[in-house]
């Protein structure tokens, strides 16, 4: 019977229909309107035949099928997965300038790996909302809204895991979702960017073999004879440290620049170990030689002493003196501190008593000025060969008050010898650092090899001093002969003539100190200087060792000096791999296909009649399943919504795939739905 069409009222310009109610079994097929529907079917646009594919396969019976999209996924985690473990061995300890595409592309295939684990997990647990429902008792009805959120996010997998108290196959998906939240944390910590050093290229440093500069030679006399003249190259450098602290580290940058030539390319250079011709230093102190004696005798020290043209020495006077002496009771006592008990009063000096020795050096083999050797050339290294000097120094302990006080004084014998150094040494940040490994010094060649002997020309007198043993040095293990010339070493050792002998005095306490020098010279040389460096509290030792080094980087920077290769460093960045932390997205990828296998497995079970049917994450059931309407009333109707909020939150409920929702405490539950014609309902498109 067609439906009764009436004149509707207007209500807001849409016109209202009666409509009359058919019995259930009435037919409810209405004709076309006309020229409204055409047989023509409208096509689908691509998403519509992706999700139309998409049902089909869910709707297969093949359990691979209705999973495919989720095992495509999950086989493009493991691919990447595999990807990754490649890449990073092929990058782990390269230069990250290089590596720059297979970084990018770690990163891209990390990104991906998480995605592609997120969807699987998610469709899966979205299959198992169904499958809760489903089961052989009525579910709260709340427990849907809670799975349907646990398929989107972290904050629905909470609180899933605390509703299934983890004793569900729902709850591994819930904790995988929030695991997958850190997963591209621990894939950032896998590559870790140090930096290393990385040889670039050579450097170079100086050390010597052989020293034999040119020097400068004068005449004398008409006959030519040769006046040996100090080595003029370290002359400046040997006249710091006689009347100075010697040389200071000349400031580069933040640091000191290297008194030696090097060559460092970058700011790290390293040098393997090498050998060089060098001056070592020792020292013994030597006090158990002093006695204190008040007696009579040479004051060889005195200021303003007379040079005898005709004797061709100085006139040196007697007198009383109190002090420490060196050889004591022998013929020829030498007071090395002390002070005059007695005036001085001859026809050429005249000196009040109370004169101070604060300073005394003197050599122990004095080939210029008394041509003599002392206790054969030294007290304490007479085993020692090459030695350039060999020298005493006495120093008062605490100033003139305490050689008044015949304080005993600070005594030392301290030699220079030619020795060949093993040397290590780098250059790091401007900062040059020099490690002594070893020092090698000949023993032996005791008998002394100077000679002397008076020369008398019309025009020159004087003395000829020849030094008459080349410096030849021959370290065990080492093919090199390390040296020079008697004549080189001569010019070096004539350096320290100027202040071996020399002695520091002073007139009385008030009155100004007076160091003379340079005794082979004709007339008083006098310098007004405290001589600091030789006296406490500093240490004679180090200044020793501080005059042997300056000496040593001195004749390795001269223009006989050879260059040792060494390895110039420079700074980059690498990529290092630390595969540990790749265990967490491995274990995530393990339990994401033992999820979603169990998963299939657990919902191939109950595919059939029985069973929920595939729909994952799909919201169609919601809408084809309805519930019945006076449970609808509670959530719909403002007034029950207010007042049996709490009853209808455990609202139980059970999905029949064929009855629909079966609510629990409900008589009538709905069956499939069935679309119900009513008798005063329009034809579709009718107003």
């Amino acid at each position: 019977m067609a439906p009764l069409l009436r004149r509707p009222a207007r209500a807001h310009g849409i016109e209202q229909l009666d409509r009359r109610h058919h019995d259930e079994n009435e037919d409810c097929s209405y004709p076309p309107p006309s020229g409204e529907i055409s047989d023509k079917k409208q096509p689908l646009d691509i998403t519509q035949k992706l999700e139309k594919k998409l049902a089909e396969l869910n709707a297969s019976e093949n359990v691979f099928k209705r999973w495919i999209y989720e095992l495509i996924t999950l086989a493009i985690a493991v691919t990447c997965m595999a990807s990754i473990v490649v890449i990073l061995s092929r990058i782990n300890g390269t230069n990250l300038v290089v590596r720059n595409i297979g970084i990018t592309a770690f990163t891209v295939l990390s990104k991906i790996t998480s995605a592609a684990l997120l969807l699987p997990t998610s469709e899966a647990l979205g299959q198992l909302k169904w499958n809760w429902f489903n089961g052989k008792r009525s579910k709260e009805m709340w427990d849907f809204e809670i799975f349907d959120k646990a398929s989107r996010g972290a904050w629905g997998s909470m609180l899933l895991l605390f509703r299934t108290k983890g004793r569900s196959l729902a709850a591994l998906g819930a904790l995988l979702t929030l695991l997958l939240i850190a997963n591209d944390t621990f894939f950032q910590q896998v590559i870790e960017y140090p930096q290393r050093w990385s040889l670039e290229r050579n450097s170079t440093i100086s050390r010597i073999v052989q020293y034999n500069p040119e020097n400068s030679v004068e005449y004398g006399s008409l006959q030519e004879v040769e006046i040996r003249k100090a080595d003029e190259s370290l002359r400046s450098t040997m006249e710091s440290f006689f009347y100075k602290n010697g040389t200071q580290p000349i400031s580069a940058g933040n640091s000191t620049r290297p008194d030696i030539p090097l060559s460092c390319p970058t700011s790290n250079c390293t040098f393997p170990e090498y050998k060089s011709l060098g001056v070592c230093s020792k020292c013994a102190d030597i006090t158990e030689t002093l006695e204190f004696r008040c007696m009579n005798a040479t004051a060889d020290w005195i200021p303003r002493v007379p040079f005898s043209m005709n004797a061709n020495k100085y006139i040196y006077p007697n007198t009383n003196m109190c002090g420490f002496y060196i050889n004591a009771t022998s013929d020829s006592p030498i007071l090395m501190s002390g002070y005059t008990t007695a005036a001085i009063n001859t026809s050429t000096i005249q000196a009040p008593s109370g004169q101070a020795l604060m300073l005394r050096m003197i050599p122990l083999e004095d080939p210029i000025i008394t041509y003599q050797s002392y206790w054969g050339g030294s007290i304490k290294f007479q085993d020692v060969g090459n030695k350039l000097i060999s020298t005493i120094v006495v120093a008062a302990r605490d100033g003139i008050e305490s050689v008044y006080q015949n304080k005993t004084p600070i005594a030392h014998e301290c030699i220079l010898a030619w020795c060949v150094k093993t040397i290590k040494s780098s250059y790091q940040f401007a900062t040059y650092q020099e490690e002594i490994v070893s020092s090698f010094m000949e023993t032996g060649n005791l008998t002394s090899p100077w000679t002397s002997q008076d020369l008398r020309l019309p025009e020159l007198n004087g003395t000829d001093v020849i030094y008459n043993r080349n410096i030849s040095i021959k370290p065990p293990n080492d093919n090199d002969t390390y040296g020079m010339t008697n004549l080189t070493h001569f010019n070096v050792f004539a350096l320290f003539n100027d202040v071996i002998p020399s002695y520091l005095t002073m007139d009385n306490a008030t009155a100004k100190t007076k160091y003379r020098y340079r005794i082979f010279r004709v007339g008083p040389l006098y310098r007004r200087t405290e001589m600091k460096p030789w006296l406490p509290p500093n240490s004679v030792s180090h200044h020793f060792e501080r005059i042997a080094t300056a000496l040593t980087n001195q004749i390795r920077s001269s223009e006989a000096r050879e260059m040792v290769l060494g390895s110039a460093y420079e700074i980059e960045t690498f990529v290092l791999v630390r595969w540990e932390w790749l265990s967490f997205p491995f274990a995530l990828l393990l339990l994401c296909i033992v999820f979603l296998v169990a998963t299939m497995i657990k919902t191939s079970r109950g595919a059939g009649k029985e069973g929920p049917g595939i729909w994952k994450t799909s919201a169609m059931p919601a809408l084809i399943y309805s519930l019945p309407n006076d449970a609808q009333k509670q959530f719909t109707s403002p007034q029950s919504a207010n007042k049996n909020s709490g009853d209808a939150r455990k609202l139980r409920v059970k999905l029949h795939p064929e009855k629909g929702w079966r609510v629990s405490g409900h008589v009538y539950s709905p069956t499939t739905p069935v679309i119900v014609c009513a008798s005063n309902q329009p034809p579709p498109g009718w107003i």
